[in-house]
């Protein structure tokens, strides 16, 4: 009897279409092998999720109540094994004010940042002179709990009120000093090293439409052009970072290298599996194609994690 894969896509935040789109290329390539089905969570996903039992979850679901550590703790509770990291790993993550004190903990080298909590909407002036005071510009500002680049701003002076303005339903940001240099970027699989990507937006930085929009033409370039020291060194804090955090399964960490450093900038719990995607470009280029990616994410899932 076939195992049942439940798919879990869409969700609420900003980042639906772009669960949708890695649901789907995970449902082509093991829907002979399993009985599987998509699901978009809502106010009766438990129902749905009881209705058809599955053997496991596979969690395609990004941003918030996806990888924020919302889902893996229903899933917990109902006792059905899941992919990718687990509650505690998951909520650090996303929240990009822990997981940065964290790095910063550990030694890991991470952009010096501020998180805003004052009233957007009725203070943009304050907030300006602060940090004005406190950084250099040009800064970039973010959402403090989204992923996939959504709602991140480089501001200079003349821009960041404009910029500001576009986060007024936000209740904090983050603000942090601009890293120019090299979008090298990690993936990490159980305990082990996968591979490295540098790339190369022709945007201004590896923002939303660079990740997911082929007119960008962000240039992904696999080996990437650094001494093997250098890749060493980068994995090694990639590979820490996913330790000290908490993480399971795949992970994908996002560094600027800049004058021989490289700084953390993230680590990404549910990397996307579209045919864009970075992960599945990393394991491909180390030997393992698509299909035994997605099998190992399947083999990896438990509870507990």
């Amino acid at each position: 009897m076939k195992k049942k894969i439940l798919i879990l896509a869409g969700g609420y935040s900003k980042e639906r279409e772009i669960s949708f789109q890695t649901a789907k290329a995970v449902f082509k390539q093991i829907k002979k092998e399993f009985k599987c089905k998509i699901l978009d969570p809502n106010k009766e996903f438990i129902k749905k999720i009881r209705k058809f039992k599955p053997d496991i979850v596979f969690n395609a679901l990004h941003g918030r109540y996806g990888e924020d550590g919302y889902i893996q703790s229903v899933l917990e509770i109902e006792k059905i094994k899941y992919t990718h990291s687990g509650v505690s790993a998951s909520s650090i993550c996303i929240n990009k004010l822990i997981s940065k004190k964290i790095f910063q903990k550990n030694k890991i080298l991470t952009p010096k940042f501020n998180i805003i909590k004052q009233n957007i909407k009725s203070n943009p002036n304050n907030i300006f002179k602060f940090v004005n005071k406190k950084f250099k510009f040009p800064v970039v500002i973010k959402p403090t709990n989204e992923g996939s680049s959504v709602g991140v701003y480089i501001c200079n002076k003349k821009n960041f009120m404009r910029n500001l303005k576009k986060l007024k339903f936000e209740k904090e940001i983050l603000v942090e000093n601009y890293i120019p240099g090299r979008e090298i970027q990690v993936a990490i699989i159980g305990n082990k090293k996968l591979g490295t990507i540098e790339l190369v937006p022709k945007r201004k930085f590896y923002d939303y439409k660079a990740k997911y929009d082929k007119t960008a033409k962000t240039k992904h370039v696999i080996p990437v052009d650094l001494p093997s020291k250098k890749i060493k060194e980068v994995e090694n804090i990639a590979l820490k970072a996913h330790k000290i955090t908490g993480c399971k399964g795949i992970t994908r960490s996002d560094f600027r290298f800049n004058k021989n450093k490289f700084y953390l900038l993230e680590v990404n719990t549910q990397p996307g599996m579209t045919e864009l995607s970075l992960v599945p470009e990393i394991a491909r280029f180390k030997g393992m194609n698509f299909y035994n990616l997605i099998k190992w994410i399947i083999n990896d899932a438990s509870i507990n994690r």
